[in-house]
């Protein structure tokens, strides 16, 4: 990044963040001025992710979502740096299993649920303490277009992204009127997390679409802005669907 726009004064946690999706809405957050902690496992990929974003701008805390002391030292590391957190961004998530519910490793379930939806309370429970329960704020969850219908072979997925847009609808109710919460449901987003779902057929996945293509990460930097925006101030409790129109092939004809 060349030329770094006007600081916003608000500032961002976003988990998951050193590529994909999390990557997207960390570009669209910086991109309009804010300050920015990310998280990710890889500490190699997350330095790389900050450098790329803007280091004066953004700063890494490496660990697994899941884990409670590295919850802690996210938020922490945000509050020292930063002195706030406004924006929670929940987009850390797991699919380690593709298969048939009725074959499902109970202990994979666990590992699934864990990770896409504990975190996501644990996470907002802390940025609740630490800021946004005195001072208000915005939490933006990302769940899935498989939370929302049935996904074969990637149930244990779907179900945890169900549950994460039901903890979307209990923390708005809890957490109003200082803290919005909505969740953003993609289909398909062209991303490493996504690519067993596309690669070598890109083209014939996308047909699919009334769009006529695949989401890339950037439809959902856009979407996380707006909902974390003045724009979104009476929105709450709702998920945003974001799909290139694939639902519309559910009608009759």
């Amino acid at each position: 990044m060349t030329a770094l726009p006007e600081l916003s004064g608000k500032v961002a946690l976003i988990t998951g963040a050193s590529r994909g999706i999390g990557y997207g809405v960390a570009e669209a957050l910086v991109a309009r001025g804010d300050r920015v902690c990310i998280t990710g496992r890889n500490e190699d990929a997350l330095k790389e992710a900050v450098e790329a974003l803007g280091a004066e701008r953004v700063i890494g805390v490496a660990g697994k979502a899941h884990d409670e002391a590295h919850q802690a030292a996210a938020v922490e590391r945000t509050m020292e740096a930063f002195g706030r957190v406004d924006y929670l961004v929940n987009n850390a998530g797991t699919n380690p299993v593709f298969g048939p519910i009725a074959d499902l490793d109970l202990n994979v379930a666990r590992k699934v649920f864990e990770t896409n939806v504990v975190s996501a309370l644990g996470f907002a429970q802390l940025t609740w303490k630490a800021w946004q329960g005195e001072n208000g704020g915005a939490i933006v969850n990302i769940a899935s277009v498989a939370g929302v219908s049935a996904s074969p072979f990637i149930g244990a997925y779907g179900i945890s992204k169900a549950a994460m847009i039901n903890l979307t609808l209990q923390l708005a109710h809890e957490f109003a009127p200082k803290v919005r919460v909505n969740a953003i449901a993609p289909a398909v987003v062209k991303t490493k997390f996504a690519q067993a779902l596309y690669e070598g057929r890109e083209a014939e996945a996308a047909a699919a679409y009334p769009l006529g293509r695949l989401g890339v990460p950037s439809d959902i930097g856009g979407a996380a802005a707006f909902l974390t925006s003045a724009q979104s101030d009476w929105i709450t409790g709702q998920t945003l669907v974001v799909d290139g129109g694939i639902f519309l092939n559910a009608g009759v004809g």
